[in-house]
């Protein structure tokens, strides 16, 4: 197995990477303090249906995984997670939480971190990355060791499309500044 990853400053990643992954797996995260209750109500409802296990995870807990704790479903490593995730809204700024999440997650099979995904898929910086290949970079989060970002299949490509769809519902960027004026 290949192991990739450079850890970039967040002023290194282009707002359009940042604004895909809030809008593929965390529409809420400016709004939060780590944990988003509905969508965790709306993962245990779905999950005790016993079709695909849905998470219910913020960018702010997959942080807390990523960077504090091991791989794996258990009680206790939710616990723990859930402890880690509070120190890290307590501690740490919204700006400084997306950094580290860009830089920490898995992006492909053994890609770390957003610049390292994006030379991977697209030869090419993090800081330059389009709308279309940050979505495509987004999209594959759900399973990245399974999903390729470039060239898309169709499953990808289907997420792409609603994700840019939900980036044009935002607008052009993360308002970080709005939501600390406003807690």
């Amino acid at each position: 197995m290949r192991l990739k990853h450079d850890w970039v400053s967040l002023e290194e990643i282009n707002e359009r990477l940042q604004l895909a992954v809030v809008c593929s797996e965390d529409q809420n995260y400016l709004r939060h303090d780590g944990f988003d209750w509905g969508a965790i109500k709306k993962a245990m409802k779905q999950n005790k249906k016993g079709k695909r296990i849905r998470g219910g995870s913020t960018i702010t807990q997959q942080t807390a995984k990523n960077v504090f704790l091991w791989p794996g479903r258990s009680y206790i490593r939710k616990g723990f997670e859930a402890y880690f995730t509070f120190l890290i809204e307590l501690f740490w700024s919204k700006e400084r939480i997306m950094e580290v999440y860009l830089n920490s997650i898995e992006m492909g099979d053994g890609i770390y971190g957003a610049e390292a995904a994006a030379q991977h898929w697209f030869k090419k910086s993090a800081i330059k990355l389009n709308k279309d290949q940050a979505a495509a970079i987004a999209a594959v989060l759900p399973n990245p060791r399974k999903y390729v970002a470039n060239p898309a299949g169709p499953y990808i490509q289907n997420r792409k499309a609603w994700i840019k769809k939900q980036m044009d519902f935002w607008g052009n960027d993360l308002d970080y500044d709005k939501i600390e004026e406003e807690n």
